[in-house]
């Protein structure tokens, strides 16, 4: 008898839904996030929280650089490792190419502090405290990116579940705590700025101890061949331009408003901005945990062959839809109310979530092919969208900053946004002849609109009730109309895929 192993199996429908199920449980962190925002307000006043924000944007925005896109490089170049030698060569360039960088700026940003303060504007009762927040604040960027590094190399090897227990448990939840008793203990605009860098220390050990689970770490702690070197660097710096975009559109407008706008309306003004993109964020949770989805699997999937890449990239771009609409439509019916969560003065950011919402819903239909185009197109695709999208979101900034203010910045936040996801679509289409539109796409497309519809009209009708009452309401309506959409919006196909959940839920 033959010892041969069987055939490796391209992968299909039914693994992009289960990857794509933990995914979001693991990114179920950001629904917390949405969830702790009030919190952090209630506790340390809003000019505090937009210096919070301001802050951890510039974290965001500096580590996407300074990462050298190795987070990116991992979802390209690990599935297609050979052995565990190989995929740890990979984890151990991530991590020299991507924590040098970061560990340098964060020195140099924790010596600068006081040089950095004076360009930030802030509530006069946080100017004494400013300098030393910044100082301390600092180290939480090389913290992040080993956390971001890890939990990426985490889903290179189609490792979903684990990130669960990191982005809810420590990253958030302990935030959240920290947060509450350093307030309790009267340590003020520093107490915020403490709690996430403790949250994200406990991070990185637990990522550790996940990763000498999918990898031998005894293999990292060697060298890596030439050969591995070159195609993680490659890897990740084709697609860093992309990432650094991405980055752009949603950390560099809180601080682009910040300094503009002088003085506490100016730290009040990001806060406003964050808030807005923060509860839009709900909508990209989808989007992400397909696309984390989507990049190892298509990764291997073209390895057999492309027509699989088509199977995946339209079973995920049906199911974003019926999903990602009832919630784009929720949150926008119900913006107002959920605005009201963060005071009175939290209404004036309607507008700006209003358009971010549904930019996101764009950008969750989309971003399959952004996914896609960053593992199987040549290393310069993904910069031609990018490149697009940013030029068309400074044309309009300049057009309409500093005197459009908050909803200036939105109206050129989401043109560039739509613009730099739709351009991939197009490019897939003309380089690999791929396309999520094929049947049975405009049946989902047709029923997740008319259920979208409904549930912002019925949420508009509820203005007249108190915001908690209209918030519990959208709740059932955001569940109701997901399930209305699933159940008539997906093929059986594409409820066979799903599985037990499926049948659960009574889709089929």
């Amino acid at each position: 008898m033959s010892s041969a192993a069987p055939p490796e199996l391209p992968p299909g429908s039914r693994q992009v839904a289960k990857g794509a199920g933990t995914a979001l449980l693991a990114r179920a962190g950001g629904v917390i996030e949405i969830v702790s925002q009030p919190l952090y307000v209630w506790l340390f006043g809003l000019p505090t929280y937009g210096l919070y924000m301001v802050l951890w944007s510039a974290v965001n925005l500096i580590e996407n650089i300074a990462d050298m896109g190795m987070t990116s490089a991992l979802q390209r170049v690990v599935p297609q490792a050979r052995d565990d030698a190989e995929r740890a060569a990979a984890l151990r360039q991530a991590m020299l190419l991507g924590l040098a960088p970061c560990i340098l700026i964060a020195l140099l940003a924790s010596l600068g502090a006081h040089w950095i303060a004076e360009v930030v504007n802030v509530a006069a009762k946080d100017r004494d405290k400013l300098a030393t927040g910044i100082a301390i604040f600092a180290w939480a960027l090389p913290f992040w990116a080993y956390v971001e590094i890890a939990t990426s190399a985490l889903r290179a090897r189609k490792a979903f579940g684990p990130e669960i227990r990191l982005r809810v448990m420590w990253e958030q939840i302990l935030r959240m705590i920290a947060a509450t008793l350093l307030a309790a203990l009267g340590a003020g605009t520093l107490g915020l700025l403490i709690a996430h860098l403790c949250s994200l220390a406990i991070t990185c050990v637990f990522s550790t101890r996940l990763l000498a689970r999918y990898y031998r770490l005894d293999l990292v702690l060697r060298g890596a061949g030439p050969s591995m070197r070159a195609r993680t660097f490659y890897a990740g710096i084709s697609v860093l331009p992309s990432n650094i975009v991405n980055r752009l559109f949603s950390d560099a407008p809180p601080l682009i408003l910040n300094l503009i706008i002088p003085g506490a309306a100016g730290a009040s003004a990001a806060g406003l901005f964050a808030i807005a993109r923060k509860i839009a964020s709900g909508v990209q949770l989808i989007r992400q945990a397909f696309s984390y989805v989507m990049a190892p699997l298509a990764s291997e999937a073209v390895r057999h062959d492309i027509r699989h890449v088509a199977e995946i990239y339209g079973f995920a771009t049906r199911l974003t839809i019926v999903v990602a609409t009832p919630v784009v439509c929720t949150i926008a019916g119900g913006g107002r109310a959920l605005l009201a969560l963060f005071g009175s003065g939290a209404q004036a950011a309607y507008l700006a979530l209003a358009l971010l919402t549904f930019t996101r819903l764009i950008e969750a239909v989309a971003g399959q092919a952004s996914a896609i185009q960053s593992v199987i197109s040549r290393y310069h695709h993904p910069l031609v969208g990018s490149a697009i999208g940013l030029a068309v979101s400074l044309a309009l900034g300049a057009l309409l900053l500093p005197q459009g203010g908050m909803d200036g910045m939105a109206i050129a936040v989401s043109a560039g946004i739509a613009v730099s996801v739709l351009t991939p679509m197009v490019q897939l289409w003309h380089h690999q002849r791929l396309h999520p539109f094929a049947p049975p796409f405009a049946r989902a497309a047709a029923v997740a609109a008319a259920v979208g519809a409904m549930i912002f009209l019925f949420s508009e009708l509820l203005w007249p009730l108190h915001h908690v009452a209209r918030i519990a309401i959208g709740a059932v309506l955001l569940v109701a109309g997901i399930w209305v959409s699933g159940r008539f919006g997906l093929s059986h196909d594409d409820k066979l895929a799903l599985g037990k959940t499926a049948r659960r839920l009574r889709l089929l």
